[in-house]
């Protein structure tokens, strides 16, 4: 963070001595969304937030940081490329083990959403592939902001690619346009796991104001100097 922020204070809670689990962080966090807050950086209907509700799913959280980790759904390339994308959508999420946590939702999901996130990855390869003839996880920095900074945009004529045949000349018109929304529509879902995911850490919750004693009305914007979205 840049600077401090004075926040409005939602709830006022009995600070703790001791570590708090990320099970509670979460929950207090989640307080202050209920009053009226938006998560940050995650559209409302994402399934990000369903997990998070899951108060379940964090006692298993615990035993990520293992250093003998395997993923439970990923494959092993796809693992690169979201360790990849993870920290180029919000930096420090490497550090965070963003990927690791999204990989135990992940292995509870349902199958539809299972699929669409790995057609998400995939289509970040191919764009890669397409642009700089490597996968998106041996992308060097500059390569990688590249393809990011076109991928968050929200295209101008931003109709749903079901309708495209519907839609009118413009600067996302054609073949180019299509791809654009589709890439978009990706980056806008690998981008609500990825945030949802660093800022239910401590490293995410401290960075937008959370102290451990206070549930804020509002969250400031990411001030990564360096992020997407």
């Amino acid at each position: 963070m840049n600077e401090t922020k004075i926040l409005p204070v939602i709830t006022r809670g009995a600070a703790k001595s001791g570590r708090l689990t990320r099970r509670e962080m979460v929950q207090r966090l989640l307080a202050g969304v209920g009053a009226g807050a938006a998560w940050p950086l995650v559209a409302a209907g994402h399934p990000i937030h369903e997990h998070l509700a899951n108060g379940a799913i964090f006692e298993e959280a615990e035993k990520l940081g293992a250093a003998d980790w395997k993923p439970l759904f990923l494959r092993g390339e796809q693992n690169e490329a979201l360790v990849a994308l993870s920290e180029g959508i919000v930096p420090g999420s490497i550090k965070a083990q963003v990927n690791r946590f999204i990989d135990l939702l992940l292995s509870v999901d349902t199958t539809e959403r299972r699929q669409k996130f790995a057609e998400s990855l995939e289509a970040f390869d191919a764009e890669a592939q397409k642009r700089f003839g490597k996968r998106f996880a041996v992308l060097d920095e500059s390569q990688r902001n590249t393809l990011l900074n076109e991928a968050c945009v929200r295209p101008a004529n931003a109709a749903p690619v079901e309708s495209d045949s519907s839609a009118e000349d413009g600067p996302s018109s054609g073949a180019a346009g299509k791809n654009q929304r589709v890439l978009y529509d990706h980056f806008e879902n690998l981008k609500g796991w990825i945030s949802g995911t660093y800022y239910s850490t401590e490293a995410g919750m401290r960075e937008l104001g959370w102290n451990g004693e206070y549930v804020f009305e509002s969250f400031p914007g990411c001030e990564h100097p360096d992020g997407h979205g």
